[in-house]
Order: C-alpha cells, then sequence, then structure tokens
C-alpha cells in the first residue's frame, strides 16, 4: 500500500507547487484529490489521457496541484470549459471538479443542461454545505436552520439534494460518497470516469472551519465520525421507514443508465450534414456540366 501510495504521489503531482497545500487542516477536499488519483492510476489511464477542470472555491485549486492537463476557470463555469475541451477532443477524459457553490449555485444552469444533455463528463461536486473559501456564506445545500455569516439566526431557505437534482436531470450515471468513505469513494470516482455520458459523483464533506464551527458539530474528526454514523447505503435505505431514515443520507449509486451521448449525436449530425452538402455540391457539378453539354 505505502510503494502505491508513493508511486502515485510521484507520478501524479506537481512538485513545483505550493506544498503544503492551502486546504485547512483536516479538510475533505484533499481526500477527495487522493480518491481521484487512486481511482486513475486504478484505470491505467495516462496523465495526457485526462482533463481536469475547476471553477472557484476550495476545491478550485485542486487542478493547481494534480500533474494532468488542467483547467482553473471562473466561477460556475467550469462545466462549460469542460464542454469546449470535450466537444474539441472527445477521445480525453474530461473531469471536472467543484464546491456546491459553485457547481449548483452560480453554476446551477450549466450543471442542470449538462446533465439534460448528457455530455460525456464526469462532474465531482464536494459538498460541504457552505461557501468556504469566501467566508462560510450559506450555499443551496445548507441544511434549514443553520447558521452562516449569510443567516446568522438561522437559514431560512430548505437545501435540495445535488444527487438526486442529477438524476431528475438525466444524467447516466450518479453516486454519493462521503470523505469519511475512501475506499468506497475510489471506486464511485472510477465507475463515473469509466461511465459513457454525464456520470456524477457528490461527496460529503466537512468544512469544520465555517459551518462546522459555526453550528456546533465539532472538528473534523467528529464531522466526519457524523458522517460514518449517518451514511447508509443504497440498499439498506431501502428496508428502512422514512422515520429511521430521518437526518441519514443515501450513498452509493443512485443510476447507472445507457442513454446517447450528446457529443456522438452532434458528431453523427455533422456528418449527416456534411454528407448532405456533399450531395448538393455534386448536384450542382453535374447540372452545371449538363448545361454545357447542352
Amino acid at each position: 500500500m505505502r510503494e502505491e501510495a508513493e508511486i502515485i504521489r510521484q507520478e501524479y503531482l506537481r512538485h513545483d507547487k505550493k506544498f503544503p497545500h492551502v486546504w485547512c487542516p483536516g479538510c475533505g477536499i484533499g481526500i477527495v484529490m487522493g480518491a481521484l488519483l487512486r481511482a486513475i492510476h486504478n484505470l491505467g489511464l495516462s496523465k495526457d489521457e485526462v482533463v481536469l477542470a475547476s471553477g472557484i472555491g476550495c476545491s478550485g485549486r485542486m487542478p493547481t496541484y494534480v500533474d494532468f492537463n488542467t483547467l482553473h476557470t471562473t466561477h460556475g463555469r467550469s462545466l462549460t470549459f469542460a464542454t469546449g475541451v470535450k466537444l474539441a477532443k472527445p477521445e480525453l477524459n474530461v473531469i471536472s471538479v467543484m464546491g456546491d457553490g459553485d457547481a449548483t449555485a452560480i453554476g446551477g444552469n450549466h450543471f442542470i443542461h449538462a446533465a439534460r444533455r448528457n455530455l460525456d463528463i464526469t462532474a465531482i461536486i464536494i459538498n460541504n454545505s457552505t461557501y468556504g473559501m469566501t467566508g462560510g456564506q450559506y450555499s443551496p445545500t445548507t441544511p434549514y436552520g443553520s447558521k452562516s455569516t449569510t443567516s446568522v439566526y438561522g437559514h431560512v431557505e430548505h437545501a435540495f439534494s445535488i444527487a438526486e437534482l442529477a438524476v431528475t436531470a438525466g444524467a447516466s450515471f450518479v453516486g454519493r460518497g462521503t470523505v469519511y468513505h475512501a475506499s468506497h469513494l475510489d471506486k464511485l470516482i472510477g465507475q463515473a470516469i469509466q461511465k459513457r455520458g454525464f456520470s456524477v459523483v457528490e461527496v460529503i464533506s466537512n468544512c469544520h472551519v465555517q459551518h462546522g464551527r459555526r453550528n456546533k458539530l465539532g472538528g473534523a474528526v467528529e464531522m466526519m465520525q457524523s458522517f460514518k454514523e449517518n451514511a447508509v447505503t443504497i440498499g439498506k435505505a431501502a428496508k428502512m421507514s422514512p422515520d429511521e431514515m430521518a437526518d441519514k443520507f443515501t450513498i452509493g449509486v443512485l443510476t447507472d443508465i445507457d442513454k446517447p451521448i450528446s457529443t456522438d449525436e452532434y458528431r453523427r449530425i455533422a456528418q449527416k450534414a456534411q454528407r448532405k452538402a456533399d450531395q448538393v455540391a455534386r448536384t450542382k457539378v453535374k447540372n452545371g456540366v449538363k448545361r454545357y453539354e447542352e
């Protein structure tokens, strides 16, 4: 295990970048990055076959440290840049890493329509229920009643589920894991990268500095312990009553379906249009020759 970890560290990290990283001690984003690197390593992908795009926020710093083709883009626009890369270079494995605010607030429409179009992109969304880097404001996944810098007396809006939203919007693969269940997360991310179509992995993570401290949830260890206690596998959840599932959440694969890929369909239509144009051109040439002979 140590030998493999050393290989991954040497192979996939940019050692000339700023280490130690900028994330707070105990932050779950480092665990997500480790799971992503292990998944890519286990799939046997070369670094040149992978593109990692990010937006703005704590998770947006991940491309700084990994030695892939990387893009650090604008807030909420990671998927738009990833779409452009995939259209230009469909043979690449394009991955977009985002936070809950980056993906589902300012980037919400991009996220929904990327799922609807079924782009062949993998979206990893790190959900820590807050805007961590910009000061602890509430996000679309901040629980009702929680305190934040923009809801100092308690949040009055209701959170939505990222994974269920992705399923409803039409993603081909949707999974949910946590930073506590690290080995499970490796497998989920690996499945998502292998899946043809828009694949989403929501990762429940901790921001013990901004969200945890304000809401008396404890430090990193305590928050991860709560993930262990409240995460329920899809199979087990199906046998539990609503009361038993209160304050808990499911982990595992929510959907895994096959449907047409928009990039493939785009090229099919382009080829059809080109054939039609070629046919029209040949007809014009043929008619021109016929008129000339007459």
